[in-house]
C-alpha cells in the first residue's frame, strides 16, 4: 500500500474553506477547486511506501508493474492504466455549463486535434486525451447542480410563465423568448430541445439583450412561484455572467438539490453545471470538457453540439447498495469506477475495502489503520492511500486509542 500526496486545483470558482475543513489542514488563502486523487498524467498523486522515503507519481509507479498495481481484469479491459479519477469538488461560485465525449468521440477529437498540431495545452483544445468522462457527484454538503434537459412540456411551462412577468414590468417580450415558445412547442421533443439550445448558443447580441429584459422582469416579480429555484438561479448566473447564453439555458435544465449522502451520475453527452456544494466526485480517468457556456474560456459551438444528446432526461439519481455489514455501495452504470462509503462507530469492527482491481482510499474523519497480506499502513483526516490489486483483500480498522467516528471513501473499478 502507498500514501499519497494528491494535487490541489486552484481554479477560481473554488471556495477557499471547505477542503482544508474536510482535510483539517490549515487554509491556503486562495481558491481551493479540486483535489485530484489519481494517475491521471496532468496531476498525479505522488505515491510512497512506508519502507522508503522516496515519491514516485501514481502513473509512472503504475507502469513499473501494471499487472501488480491493476491487475489482470482492468488491464484487459481498460489498458495499462488507472482507469477512474477520484476528486473533492468544493465550488463556491458556478462552474461553466459542460458536457463530456463519448469514448468514439474522445478518441476521434483526440486524434483529429494531433494530427491538426492543435498544442496539447492551447486554450482552444477540446480533448485533453483520448478517453470519455462518465462521472457521478456524491454531496458531502448542500449540493446545488444543473443536470440534462428537462421535459420540453415542463420547459415551455416555465417560458411562459416567464413570458406573463414582462407586461407588469413595463418590458416589451424579447422575439428570442417568443421564438423559444414556438420551439418549445414542437411535439417532437429531440427537435424542440435542440431548437432551443441552438437558438441560445448561436443568438449572439439578440440573446445577450433578451437576457438582460428576462433579469429585469425577474428583479419585479412579486414572486418566482412556482419556479424559486429555476429562476432565483438564473438571476444569479446573469449577476456573474451577464447575457451569457448559459443564463437562458439553465432554464432549459433540471435544477437539482442533493442532500448529504445523495448521489447524481451523468453520462457522456448530458450537459451540467455544479453551482455550489461540497463533494466527492468520480469519473473515467480523463479531463476532457467541451463548454457551453458561463465562462470566460472557449466554447467550440459545432463540436458542442455534436457532442450534446437533446433528449430530456429524469434526475439521473444513483441510490447506494448496502451490504452486510450496511455500508454503502454506489455503482453507476459505468465500468471504470465504483465509490464504497464506510463508517465505523465506536464498536465497529474492521471493514473490507470493495476491490476490483486497483483502489484509492481517503480518510475524511477519524484515524484508521489499512491492514493488508503485505502489511500494515496508518492515516489520519486528510491522509489518502493506493491500494494495489496484488496486495487485496484490505481492511480497514479504527486506530487503537481513537475516539471520533471514522468516514473514509474508497474507489475502485466497477468490474464484477
Amino acid at each position: 500500500m502507498y500514501e499519497l500526496v494528491n494535487v490541489l486545483r486552484d481554479y477560481a470558482w473554488g471556495s477557499t474553506t471547505a477542503i482544508a475543513a474536510l482535510l483539517g489542514r490549515p487554509e491556503s488563502g486562495g481558491p481551493e477547486a479540486e483535489l485530484w486523487i489519481g494517475a491521471h498524467p496532468d496531476s498525479p498523486s505522488l505515491a510512497s511506501s512506508g519502507d522508503a522515503g522516496d515519491s514516485i507519481s501514481l502513473d509512472q509507479l503504475i507502469e513499473t508493474d501494471p499487472e501488480h498495481f491493476l491487475g489482470a481484469a482492468s488491464i484487459e479491459k481498460f489498458g495499462p492504466r488507472l482507469p477512474f479519477l477520484a476528486k473533492i469538488l468544493a465550488a463556491a461560485q458556478p462552474l461553466s455549463l459542460q458536457v463530456h465525449p463519448s469514448l468514439e468521440q474522445a478518441k476521434a477529437g483526440f486524434a483529429r486535434e494531433n494530427a491538426d498540431g492543435v498544442p496539447a495545452g492551447a486554450a482552444h483544445r477540446n480533448y485533453r486525451d483520448a478517453n470519455h468522462k462518465p462521472e457521478m457527484i456524491l454531496a458531502l454538503t448542500p449540493f446545488e447542480a444543473l443536470c440534462g434537459f428537462r421535459g420540453a412540456p415542463q420547459t415551455l411551462a416555465l417560458f411562459e410563465h416567464v413570458h406573463q412577468l414582462f407586461g407588469p414590468a413595463g418590458i416589451e417580450v424579447p422575439g428570442i423568448v417568443e421564438e423559444l415558445l414556438v420551439d418549445l412547442a414542437n411535439p417532437d421533443e429531440e427537435a424542440a430541445l435542440h431548437a432551443a439550445f441552438v437558438r441560445l448558443i448561436t443568438g449572439g447580441d439578440r440573446v445577450a439583450a433578451a437576457t438582460a429584459s428576462v433579469a429585469s422582469a425577474l428583479l419585479t416579480a412579486d414572486s418566482f412561484a412556482p419556479y424559486q429555484a429555476e429562476l432565483a438561479t438564473a438571476l444569479s448566473l446573469n449577476e456573474k455572467y451577464p447575457g451569457d447564453p448559459g443564463v437562458l439555458i439553465s432554464l432549459l435544465l433540471n435544477r437539482i438539490s442533493l442532500q448529504p449522502g445523495e448521489s447524481v451520475y451523468l453520462p457522456a453527452g448530458k450537459v451540467h453545471a455544479y453551482l455550489h456544494g461540497l463533494g466527492v466526485e468520480v469519473m473515467a480517468s480523463s479531463d476532457n470538457v467541451l463548454r457551453g457556456g458561463l465562462t470566460p474560456k472557449f466554447v467550440d459551438v459545432p463540436e458542442l453540439l455534436q457532442t450534446l444528446e437533446f433528449q430530456a432526461v429524469a434526475l439521473p439519481r444513483l441510490h447506494a447498495e448496502r451490504n452486510h455489514l450496511d455500508q454503502e455501495m454506489f455503482r453507476p452504470p459505468f465500468a471504470e469506477f465504483a465509490l464504497q462509503r464506510i463508517e465505523l462507530g465506536p464498536d465497529a469492527g474492521p471493514v473490507p475495502v470493495a476491490q476490483s482491481g486497483a483502489a484509492v482510499l481517503l480518510v475524511v474523519t477519524g484515524q484508521v489503520v489499512l491492514d493488508s497480506p503485505k502489511g500494515d499502513l496508518h492515516l489520519r483526516q486528510g491522509g489518502s492511500a493506493f491500494l494495489p490489486a496484488a496486495e487485496a483483500p484490505v481492511n480497514v480498522h479504527r486506530a487503537a486509542g481513537s475516539t471520533e467516528d471514522v468516514l473514509v471513501f474508497a474507489v475502485t473499478t466497477g468490474l464484477r
